[in-house]
């Protein structure tokens, strides 16, 4: 794979305060990377750069073969941007916002076929006063499309937006993806960049704590899948605990155990519940999300490095 965006070491302060303190990470060609941090971490700061809207005071950046604090049109028109707000005049109509963003382009996109990609071809004639907080946000989207760009950064796509309208946005970002865009994504929301992202980067205090795909962070973090069921007490808690030769917890009428070895501890189980003839009632592996993850990571951020949560 080719690598699309390059950061080498990134310095940037802010007075006396170092917000970025040397981070270094790589975006491949058509995969979507997820950007997560709490607020203050340096997310802004880093994109801003990538962008290039904010100079940087060390280290080395390239975004599609230039370096953003030296680009020209050429290369601003192979970007898109998806502001976290966009104010647009909610005079105008949809295609006409869009035929307007359009002419800022040397190649633009054809201004229907943009509008029909994001879902807006029966809103094509709407004002956007009158369009739906979802609507609007696809239109921000189309907006940071009709410029046909290489690299797509999308800030918060989903802020505010229903359940129906976020599960909408995600279908619609990984068509972009099929489309062989690359996307820059930074949310709040965990789920959100566990569906999408391919590999995510956690940002902490201005360096980055941790990166890898979902699978591969919970593995470094020493999470374990946990495998829970109800059951009557009264069975031999600690034959099972030596038949699995695992921690085995009973709180309530709940069984508890972590395992990085799931079919092999559930097949012992399942024998096991046989022999005893125990009932697994409500019986679930719950595999660790993202959320696990990032509250660890976040968590130490907000107690060791005082960061704004």
């Amino acid at each position: 794979m080719t690598a699309v965006v390059e950061v080498e070491d990134l310095h940037k302060s802010y007075g006396q305060v170092e917000r970025l303190h040397g981070i270094s990470f790589e975006v491949q060609a058509g995969e979507i990377l997820g950007f997560l941090g709490v607020n203050g971490a340096g997310k802004t700061t880093t994109i801003e750069i990538l962008e290039g809207y904010r100079p940087r005071d060390a280290g080395r950046v390239s975004v599609l073969g230039r370096d953003p604090a030296r680009t020209n049109r050429q290369w601003r028109n192979r970007i898109g941007l998806v502001l976290q707000e966009c104010e647009l005049d909610p005079i105008y109509t949809v295609r006409e916002t869009v035929s307007m963003f359009a002419r800022y382009f040397q190649h633009p996109t054809d201004v229907r076929a943009t509008i029909d990609s994001v879902g807006l071809n029966e809103k094509s004639d709407e004002r956007i006063g009158r369009l739906s907080g979802g609507q609007k946000r696809r239109l921000d989207v189309a907006l940071g499309l009709v410029g046909d760009p290489e690299v797509l950064f999308l800030d918060e796509p989903t802020t505010g937006l229903d359940p129906v309208a976020r599960r909408e946005m995600w279908s619609m970002i990984e068509g972009l993806r099929s489309a062989g865009k690359t996307i820059f994504l930074t949310t709040h929301y965990m789920d959100e960049a566990e569906h999408l992202a391919d590999r995510i980067i956690i940002l902490r205090a201005g360096v980055i704590a941790a990166q890898g795909t979902p699978e591969e962070l919970s593995a470094t973090l020493g999470y374990h899948t946990e495998i829970t069921f109800e059951s009557s007490v009264g069975f031999d808690l600690e034959r099972l605990r030596a038949v699995l030769g695992a921690a085995v917890n009973l709180e309530a009428s709940v069984v508890r155990f972590k395992t990085n070895r799931v079919q092999d501890d559930m097949a012992v189980l399942l024998e096991w519940a046989k022999g005893e003839q125990v009932l697994l009632d409500k019986l679930q592996a719950i595999r660790p999300s993202l959320d696990d993850v990032f509250v660890q990571v976040a968590g130490e951020a907000t107690a060791a490095d005082g960061a704004t949560p």
